[in-house]
């Protein structure tokens, strides 16, 4: 989860822009590296759409590095779980829609054997998800900058327990928290 320091996940439109202009290498090179701890990706609707949008076109270009081939590969494999009460279908390969009973269905998911289920964005979803105790850990990106208002990632008290820290070299924080139980 990309988070500005004043608590933002995106700007009052859903806008990255602060988050794609910080972006390098060792950044590209963590996110793989976290992805491949997963099988499952879980997404929003405006999530899903955007990456959906973009992920399936750029597997198939020639100017992508090697390591963004590599990342483009491995999301498009993967398992996506979009959660949405308004999509009527998804289009992007190996992706599954769960319209109904959310809260049931991942809590099934949950239970099935396999590797990490991962959620990107989809602040509507990790919201809910939270709610109901069905998120196990935040993997924190915190960027060294402040938008002064926008998407909160959090609406409600959470105590959470600090795992770990890794620093980039673009001074982004990624901070590890498992969720405290009450």
């Amino acid at each position: 989860m990309n988070v500005t320091v004043d608590g933002f996940m995106a700007a009052p439109d859903g806008g990255l822009d602060w988050h794609l202009q910080n972006w390098t290498t060792d950044m590209a090179d963590l996110l793989a590296q976290q992805l491949g701890t997963a099988d499952t990706i879980l997404l929003g609707r405006n999530t899903y759409s955007a990456m959906a949008g973009y992920w399936p076109a750029v597997s198939t270009g020639l100017s992508l590095s090697r390591s963004d081939l590599a990342y483009a590969t491995m999301i498009n494999s993967y398992q996506k779980i979009v959660c949405s009460t308004t999509l009527k279908c998804v289009y992007w390969a190996n992706s599954r829609l769960i319209s109904s009973n959310i809260r049931t269905e991942i809590s099934k998911l949950k239970q099935q054997p396999g590797k990490d289920i991962i959620i990107y964005g989809s602040h509507k979803l990790v919201r809910y998800l939270s709610k109901f105790n069905l998120i196990d850990e935040y993997l924190l990106w915190l960027y060294p900058v402040s938008i002064g208002r926008g998407i909160a990632l959090f609406h409600q008290p959470q105590k959470l327990r600090f795992v770990g820290s890794h620093i980039l070299s673009s001074g982004v924080a990624v901070l590890k928290y498992s969720i405290h139980p009450d």
